[in-house]
């Protein structure tokens, strides 16, 4: 074996190893009736991922749910305060409704004793009848053509430090350049392909909560785009408020995913940005709104 095959497997097993890791940390302690325990995990980081405590609200939330061909179609989630890396997270789950073709569940997060984030969840079962969408854009790179997180940002491996070298969970690659490449380059959207770096056990629900801890990474960096900056321009200041998602169809989180996004509002220090992610084939399988605090600095 070649030293760069040496190199390629030893990435690919430890990116396999960095995605279980996600799989058991969206994978909650039940300690009672509608409560679970989640663990955080061990990186050093002055908050909680935004993507982390809603992928794991919506795994308390589908644990409660008795039908199991009743599978998520939405979520309308909010950040009300910083979680705290050190500490897990209680989740707290109302049954807010069980009827004969929705199930809805409220969860609400909390560290010491306060709430941090709260999700409202719609779960319906699979039903036939007329079917349209959004096209999915046309004449991208293929993503196995574009550079993966360690090519893309060697030239800020100083920069990043350890981080630079950790394995990585989702493995994302931008189809029209990474924002600190585009920086002074405005820009109104940008498109992401992306997937599981790995592979994941066949269970809808776990593929809905990977991508929803996924569909945090990107989407506020849209909104500073059209000022020609990035996350690391001085002086910015980001930070998830709300988050919603809504779930059209079956679609696997190990396989590409072009997540297609464009920045719709930026104003009183808040970004607003829209996504549609499809998969490889074309098909639309989710759509997603966040906003976010965008306090830019001087510019």
């Amino acid at each position: 074996m070649s030293a760069d095959a040496a190199t390629a497997n030893d990435a690919d097993s430890g990116n396999q190893a960095a995605l279980d890791d996600l799989v058991r940390l969206l994978d909650l302690e039940p300690i009672e009736v509608n409560i679970f325990r989640g663990a955080s995990t061990d990186e050093n980081r002055q908050r909680v991922f935004g993507g982390q405590v809603a992928g794991q609200a919506l795994v308390a939330a589908a644990r409660t749910i008795d039908e199991p061909d009743r599978l998520v179609h939405s979520l309308h989630a909010y950040f009300l305060r910083p979680g705290d890396p050190t500490t897990p997270i209680l989740y707290e789950v109302d049954r807010i409704r069980d009827g004969r073709s929705f199930t809805t569940r409220r969860v609400v997060a909390i560290q010491h004793g306060r709430a941090i984030f709260n999700l409202q969840a719609s779960f319906h079962h699979e039903e036939t009848g007329p079917d349209h969408q959004l096209s999915m854009p046309q004449d991208l790179p293929d993503p196995e053509s574009l550079p993966d997180f360690r090519t893309r940002m060697a030239p800020h491996a100083d920069q990043l430090g350890e981080l630079y070298d950790r394995p990585r969970p989702i493995d994302v690659r931008y189809a029209n350049g990474d924002p600190l490449s585009r920086k002074g380059n405005p820009s109104d959207t940008q498109q992401v392909w992306m997937r599981a770096n790995g592979t994941l056990p066949d269970d809808p629900v776990l593929h809905a909560c990977v991508v929803t801890y996924a569909s945090d990474m990107t989407l506020l960096d849209t909104t500073v785009l059209p000022f020609g900056l990035a996350w690391d321009s001085p002086g910015i200041q980001m930070a998830s408020l709300d988050h919603a998602m809504w779930f059209h169809r079956s679609f696997r989180a190990d396989e590409w995913l072009l997540y297609d996004q464009v920045a719709l509002s930026t104003s009183s220090s808040r970004g607003l940005a829209g996504g549609n992610i499809f998969t490889a084939d074309g098909r639309l399988a989710i759509s997603v709104v966040q906003e976010g605090l965008a306090r830019l600095g001087t510019t």
